[in-house]
């Protein structure tokens, strides 16, 4: 006897990959704490990371916040004050908006302002 189901078994429609994949990543850890001082405060700057928090590597969780598809942005200041002393050349990091667009909004909208 032959099996006439129709479609795949082991293949989901590409709607429920949308609405399964349409939800952010869970973050733990420093990548936790980065994300939620950032959704608190709108943006923060890499010496408060490492300072207040213990972050000795900011750069690396923002990175890796990207990584999941998180929009995060950076913006460098040519000078901060910071504890009563001048830094130069400071990150700051805050999240665009949306925060965490639908996967692969951000690359097409790259690919689309490069074309014009």
């Amino acid at each position: 006897m032959t099996d006439n189901k129709k479609g795949r078994s082991n293949e989901s429609s590409p709607k429920d990959d949308f609405t399964r994949n349409h939800r952010p990543p869970a973050v733990t850890g420093q990548c936790a704490e980065v994300l939620e001082l950032r959704r608190k405060e709108g943006s923060v700057l890499s010496f408060r990371l490492t300072a207040e928090l213990a972050i000795p590597e900011a750069a690396a969780r923002v990175h890796e916040l990207r990584a999941l598809g998180f929009h995060v942005q950076t913006t460098l200041l040519s000078q901060v004050e910071f504890r009563g002393r001048i830094r130069r050349n400071v990150a700051r990091y805050s999240l665009g908006i949306p925060a965490w667009p639908a996967p692969g909004f951000l690359a097409e909208r790259g690919s689309n302002e490069a074309a014009h």
